[in-house]
C-alpha cells in the first residue's frame, strides 16, 4: 500500500442504499438534463441524514447533544487506527476483541467487523459495539469511532446502550464505512459531514489515507 494514497470507505449513494427499516430511502429526481435539450442538468434528493457513510450527532441520542453543525470539525480530520475484528456477526465487540491493539493517545479508532457487507442489502444480524468498549477505548483517548455497519448497537435495540455511553464519555459516532480490504494499521482519516443546520447526522464521504 502506498503511502498518501487515498481510500475511498464510503459506499456508494443511491435508490439501492439499505436504510434502517422504516427510515426514509434516498431518492433523486431530475428536474431537467442537458441530454434532453436543457441549458443545464439538474436534481432534488429526497432522504435520512442517516445515510450510507455518515456522522451521528450527540442530540441523535442525548437530551442536549450538540447538533450536528455545533461538532467540533477536527473530529472527522486526523490520526486513526482501523482494527480488524473477525467473527463478530450477530454479538457486540468486545474489549477483549481489540485489547492490545489501540495504543494510549489514539483519537479515532474504525472497527473493521465485515458484519454488514453489502451496504445495498439490509442485514439484521451486523455486529454491534459493546457499551464496556466504548467506556474503555474512551479511557485511552479515543474521541471518535467509526464502524462498518449501520449502527453501533443492535438493530432492534430501543435503549440503544452503545449510542448512551458514547454520549456520557463524549465520543462522537460514525457508521456505515466500507472497511473491506483495509489492512489492520494507522491511517489518517478525513470524513467531513456537511454542515447542516440542526441536524441529528450527516452524510460524510470518508477516506483513509496511509501513513
Amino acid at each position: 500500500m502506498t503511502a498518501g494514497r487515498l481510500i475511498d470507505i464510503s459506499p456508494v449513494i443511491s435508490a439501492r442504499t439499505a436504510v434502517f427499516p422504516g427510515d426514509t430511502a434516498f431518492d433523486r429526481r431530475t428536474l431537467m438534463h442537458v441530454d434532453d435539450g436543457h441549458h443545464i442538468s439538474l436534481s432534488a434528493i429526497s432522504t435520512t441524514v442517516h445515510l450510507g457513510a455518515h456522522a451521528d450527532a450527540p442530540i441523535h441520542y442525548g437530551k442536549g447533544g450538540r447538533t450536528l453543525c455545533q461538532q467540533p470539525i477536527e473530529l472527522y480530520v486526523g490520526s486513526a487506527r482501523v482494527v480488524r475484528v473477525d467473527g463478530a456477526r450477530g454479538r457486540a465487540v468486545t474489549v477483549e476483541d481489540v485489547a492490545g491493539r489501540v495504543p494510549f493517545g489514539t483519537e479515532r479508532v474504525l472497527i473493521a467487523t465485515g458484519s454488514f457487507p453489502d451496504p445495498e442489502q439490509w442485514n439484521d444480524d451486523y455486529a454491534s459495539i459493546d457499551p464496556a468498549l466504548v467506556v474503555w477505548l474512551a479511557t485511552r483517548g479515543v474521541r471518535l469511532i467509526a464502524v462498518d455497519t449501520p449502527s453501533v448497537d443492535p438493530s432492534t435495540s430501543k435503549d440503544l446502550p452503545a449510542h448512551a455511553a458514547c454520549f456520557a464519555h463524549d465520543v462522537s459516532i460514525i457508521e456505515g464505512v466500507q472497511l473491506g480490504g483495509v489492512p489492520e494499521g494507522e491511517y489518517e482519516l478525513i470524513a467531513l459531514p456537511l454542515r447542516l443546520e440542526g441536524a441529528d447526522a450527516s452524510p460524510v464521504r470518508a477516506v483513509l489515507r496511509p501513513r
